[in-house]
């Protein structure tokens, strides 16, 4: 597809992996360094992000990441996902990573981080915080000891933590030691909720996590109060359209209720998740609003601003970034004589 104003408009995003946004060429560099006897190339590779269910796209997800076995390769694949996002005009990330995965390799929490930062400083044109995702399935106690070594290197640019993973399997009660001591530690904090469980996931990392922001939240408007709850809170929604049909938790974009969340006020933000694993962009994404959804480019604008308004930037920041885009000659739309 030629450029237009998708892929030209400055752009933010709250809630990416950076695992899941590795480039396919990238990518494969990285499977062809350790070699893989099903994938052969990059068509085989890129068949492999087909998924029947969201707990098939887990098992992806396990087998994607297996490939990132040393320092090194956490600082290729950081510079790689940087490249890519510069490239489309996207000015700021706040990013997940998970190095809990990465410790039964023997790889250290400090040494991930450093290396992921190192790969992201060579980029010039985009921003990128980290978050730090303890990922559910390893439980309260590994989370809080990956939390006293990301208090080690805080100055690598981490702003925060998350936890993803098995929503399923593990609610978010017992991290609540967890998230209380990253609080007090200053850390921001927010928690994959209402992807592929319901409202009692949504209720319970607010009541028992105190979060900031949501991630996901699709099956929110199941309870009428907790979107009366979110938008009166004006508590930011990390919502991830197209990589919610791509696991299968939506039959469809058009069942998507972000646009519903939207008009009723909430505080929505765009957003890709896995983009490399989903076959998606923030482009990607707009387009895909404005054909099941009407979003229109004053929309677009809109939720670009919520993800400037729900950042975690100092005020000044966020002044800055608001300021930033919306003086960019791709900010508004292109005049009929002045092609992009």
């Amino acid at each position: 597809m030629s450029l237009d104003w998708y892929d030209a408009v400055p752009k933010v995003e709250l809630h990416l992996h950076l695992e899941g946004a590795i480039p396919l060429d990238a990518l494969w560099t990285l499977v062809s360094k350790y070699g893989d006897r099903d994938v052969r190339d990059r068509a085989s590779l890129a068949r492999r992000f087909e998924y029947r269910s969201f707990r098939d796209f887990l098992d992806v997800w396990t087998w994607q990441i297996s490939f990132l076995r040393e320092y090194e390769d956490f600082e290729f694949a950081a510079e790689a996902v940087a490249r890519d996002l510069a490239r489309q005009n996207v000015r700021y990330v706040e990013a997940f990573y998970s190095p809990s995965d990465f410790l039964s390799g023997g790889m250290e929490v400090q040494g991930i981080t450093t290396a992921i930062r190192r790969g992201l400083s060579r980029v010039p044109g985009v921003a990128v915080a980290l978050i730090a995702d303890f990922v559910r399935d390893y439980g309260p106690d590994r989370a809080s000891r990956t939390l006293v070594e990301i208090l080690e290197v805080r100055d690598q640019g981490v702003i925060g933590v998350g936890i993803g993973g098995s929503e399923y399997a593990y609610p978010p009660e017992p991290f609540r030691a967890c998230y209380e001591r990253a609080r007090c530690e200053g850390l921001r904090t927010t928690a994959h909720a209402g992807e592929a469980e319901g409202p009692a996931s949504i209720w319970g990392v607010l009541r028992a996590l105190e979060v900031d922001r949501l991630g996901h939240a699709t099956r929110a408007e199941e309870d009428p109060a907790l979107v009366d709850f979110l938008v009166a809170q004006r508590i930011p929604l990390e919502m991830c359209p197209l990589s919610n049909v791509r696991t299968g938790v939506l039959p469809s974009l058009e069942g998507h209720p972000i646009r519903r969340l939207f008009d009723r006020g909430a505080l929505v933000t765009v957003n890709t998740d896995d983009p490399t694993m989903f076959g998606t962009s923030l482009a990607v994404e707009y387009r895909a609003l404005e054909r099941s959804h009407g979003f229109t480019h004053d929309d677009i604008r809109t939720l670009i601003l919520n993800a400037v308004e729900a950042s975690w930037l100092p005020s000044e920041g966020r002044r800055q970034l608001r300021a930033e885009l919306c003086s960019s000659p791709d900010w508004l739309d292109p005049t009929p004589d002045a092609p992009l």
